[in-house]
């Protein structure tokens, strides 16, 4: 599969497009007045998400994303550079639905709460827009849906015990592991769309592998497992599972970092 890059084009007008919303009006706060144009920046984000979401990132063509906007193609490039830019400001679009508190919001009162908080409402953008799981963030977008998720991270570890390392290490660390989680998902619901077959069905299919290949006296723990129910959640209840385990035990590991470094003169870990 042909991993879709962000990251790319210039990187001068892509930060101009990212933050958009902030150099927008004049610069005494008031709204530029005229005509509104037919065609926004925001109009064809919003096209481009709805392609993507409906048909794939594959199939998401400048050409396909003026189609759904109602407008020419070459009108688009009037207002992005093209597809790589257009694919930076779709993935910080979403990152921005996920309304992620901001330092004057209500929010859950525990840490934990709210990195709960924030794991569910990734999990849920990838659910909206399977096609996010294809995209490389090693080189992020910078803009505003990424400095909310960064500012909310950041400040619901802060101030639990832990150095300022540890904190960008624990908030990394559960950036990696949600959005792996999350990819994955939506890798199974994207299997799923594509083939018409759901992941029990194709498990189901290949049912004579058991009867046929499967060596019990070289895969001695599978079988005992098998025997003792451990694969009986079936492939969504699995998912499920493996998700909130190792989010628990991630946060478990992060609480055990706070109480040894209370613990410790010097408040290393």
């Amino acid at each position: 599969m042909t991993v879709e890059r962000s990251g790319g084009g210039d990187p001068e007008r892509t930060l101009a497009l990212l933050w958009r919303d902030h150099a927008a009006g004049r610069a005494d706060g008031r709204p530029a007045r005229g005509r509104r144009p037919k065609l926004t920046v925001d109009r064809i984000v919003r096209a481009a998400l709805t392609v993507a979401d409906r048909e794939g990132l594959a199939a998401m063509s400048m050409v396909r994303v003026a189609e759904e906007a109602g407008a020419g193609t070459m009108s688009l490039y009037t207002y992005v550079p093209g597809k790589a830019e257009l694919i930076d400001l779709m993935v910080d679009a979403v990152l921005a639905e996920r309304d992620l508190p901001g330092p004057d919001d209500p929010r859950p009162g525990g840490w934990r709460e709210q990195i709960e908080l924030y794991a569910e409402r990734t999990r849920a953008a990838y659910r909206r827009h399977p096609w996010l799981r294809e995209i490389s963030t090693v080189r992020p977008p910078l803009g505003p849906g990424l400095m909310a998720q960064q500012e909310y991270l950041l400040s619901a570890l802060s101030g639990i015990g832990l150095s300022p390392r540890q904190i960008t290490a624990a908030a990394g660390t559960v950036v990696t592991f949600v959005h792996a989680a999350a990819a994955t998902e939506a890798e199974y619901e994207q299997a799923e769309r594509a083939t018409g077959e759901s992941a029990d069905a194709w498990w189901a299919a290949r049912g004579s592998f058991w009867e046929d290949y499967f060596d019990m006296t070289r895969h001695p723990t599978i079988a005992r497992l098998w025997r003792e129910g451990g694969f009986d959640a079936g492939t969504s209840g699995a998912n499920a599972e493996a998700y909130e385990f190792g989010l628990q035990r991630l946060l478990a590991g992060i609480q055990t970092a706070v109480e040894r470094a209370r613990s410790t003169p010097w408040g290393t870990v």
